[in-house]
């Protein structure tokens, strides 16, 4: 009987073991290279309400954001290089109020369009889903959607 309970541990510790490592890997964060720290985040604490978090290199240099969902945003302030930047490569925050997330942006002064650029409009998916397309100060395209 000791042999058997033995066993059973050893092989369900081999299992325990064999699916942590096949586990999916998941995002826990997202990093943006920007030319100015205070600028990039002044403007996302700003347009979408993102608490700092705790930045453990205290280098000047890096900010951490909580985005939700167990995710953050760390920004980077490195020597600014040009990058190629279009709407098809942007970053998708999701919002549970759009009339007054615009209506912020409104406040801010910061410009919106629609997928195919025409500004101050909300584009509607095929599914209902209200989105619209901005830039953060550094040029990148964000994304924002009802899909909350």
């Amino acid at each position: 009987m000791k042999k058997i309970i033995t066993s059973i541990i050893i092989l369900t510790g081999l299992i325990m073991m064999n699916h942590k490592s096949m586990a999916q890997a998941k995002i826990t964060h997202i990093a943006v290279y920007v030319e100015d720290l205070k600028r990039s985040t002044d403007f996302y604490t700003g347009v979408f309400n993102f608490p700092e978090l705790d930045e453990p290199f205290k280098d000047g240099l890096h900010a951490w954001l909580d985005i939700g969902n167990n995710l953050s945003m760390h920004i980077i302030e490195a020597p600014w290089e040009p990058v190629t930047i279009n709407k098809i490569n942007h970053i998708c925050f999701s919002i549970p109020d759009m009339d007054g997330f615009i209506a912020n942006l409104n406040k801010l002064g910061i410009e919106y369009e629609d997928w195919p650029g025409k500004k101050n409009t909300i584009n509607i998916r095929p599914d209902g889903i209200q989105q619209i397309y901005l830039k953060d100060p550094d040029g990148y395209w964000l994304e924002i959607n009802d899909e909350y």
